[in-house]
């Protein structure tokens, strides 16, 4: 029988989660208007006997979202491990994620301090390098 495994992450700002998702070229689906969350459902029926569905603030796919966790105000990553059909195992998936969720939060810092992005490099290391400036 299959289930949902939760990962905890330091990720708190929802924006930036979605940014961040995008970026890594996934197809995030959000709640529609009137409602909070998204149903996540085991859709092999050969895993699917006796799961529960669990709801989710954002989803990127089948078995797969991020849902708020009330007490710590992290999103956690929730996924099946015996359907994760990503090119990376869930691990690497996630330090990726956390590299570009860090990359937005500083986009929007330069931004609201004034600095302008003039250059970004992702370098052969997996760092990414940023050059900004601001007129005074």
């Amino acid at each position: 029988m299959s289930h949902f495994s939760t990962i905890k992450t330091k990720i708190t700002d929802r924006e930036a989660l979605i940014e961040a998702l995008e970026r890594l070229g996934e197809r995030v689906n959000v709640p529609w208007k009137g409602t909070s969350v998204v149903e996540l459902v085991i859709t092999n029926p050969s895993h699917a006997e006796e799961h529960p569905t669990v709801e989710v603030e954002v989803s990127i796919g089948v078995d797969v979202g991020f849902k708020l966790n009330e007490k710590t105000g992290a999103y956690e990553l929730i996924a099946d491990r015996q359907t994760w059909d990503r090119d990376v195992p869930i691990e690497r998936f996630m330090e990726k994620l956390t590299q570009q969720y860090a990359r937005m939060l500083i986009h929007r810092e330069v931004e609201e301090k004034g600095f302008k992005i003039e250059e970004e490099w992702e370098m052969d290391n997996n760092s990414i390098e940023l050059t900004v400036s601001r007129w005074n």
